[in-house]
């Protein structure tokens, strides 16, 4: 959840830049252009949570939803200044969406399975906290990785100062791409095979 949430803000920030600065997006038009990922997530975390955390492991769920978001994020790496939003970033939102609802479903189910009825609350709170650390960490860190990428992109490409700042956004996903990535091996190499609460997987 810590890596998710360091990925996750991080593009929503750095999305909401891209399209508003770069693009020239309303506020209005910017939370319009994220509700197909909304969309996204919503339906696969349903999927995750009813039909696929009995049949398969969270070991499985959970990395491949990291790698998915990561997918997601290499898209996002491609935006440019003219680029399209039916053609890429839409694409790569609901990449990175779908992703996100299979991590986010599986983690919670996982971290809150097995736990006795008095320390749920407990439970349940500690992931929500990792998860607001890691997005207070993701933007920090992502913002000065971003910030820093700029200057340095347009004292090296002296005519190309427009598209500085569109250089840092891309600087900031590979990053997010990065930290998905690595959350997943991680979740793959830590978790123990089996499903939540000693389920065994239905025929």
């Amino acid at each position: 959840m810590f890596a998710a949430a360091i990925g996750m803000y991080g593009v929503f920030l750095f999305l909401t830049y891209y399209l508003q600065l770069s693009r020239g997006y309303s506020a209005v038009r910017t939370g319009m252009a994220f509700l197909p990922m909304v969309a996204a997530l919503i339906l696969t975390s349903t999927v995750a949570s009813a039909a696929l955390a009995s049949r398969v492991s969270p070991r499985v769920l959970i990395p491949a939803g990291m790698l998915l978001s990561a997918a997601g994020m290499w898209v996002l790496t491609g935006l440019g200044p003219q680029s399209s939003y039916p053609a890429q970033t839409l694409p790569g939102t609901m990449i990175f969406g779908a992703g996100l609802g299979m991590v986010f479903a599986s983690a919670v189910n996982l971290a809150t399975s097995g736990v006795r009825a008095d320390d749920a609350g407990v439970a349940s709170a500690t992931v929500n906290t990792v998860q607001q650390v890691g997005g207070s960490v993701g933007t920090a860190l992502l913002n000065t990785l971003a910030a820093s990428a700029a200057p340095s992109f347009a004292l090296t490409h002296q005519s190309l100062r427009d598209v500085a700042a569109i250089h840092s956004y891309t600087v900031a996903y590979w990053w997010a791409a990065g930290f998905f990535a690595a959350g997943g091996l991680a979740v793959a190499l830590l978790l123990r095979s089996g499903l939540p609460g000693g389920q065994q997987v239905q025929p």
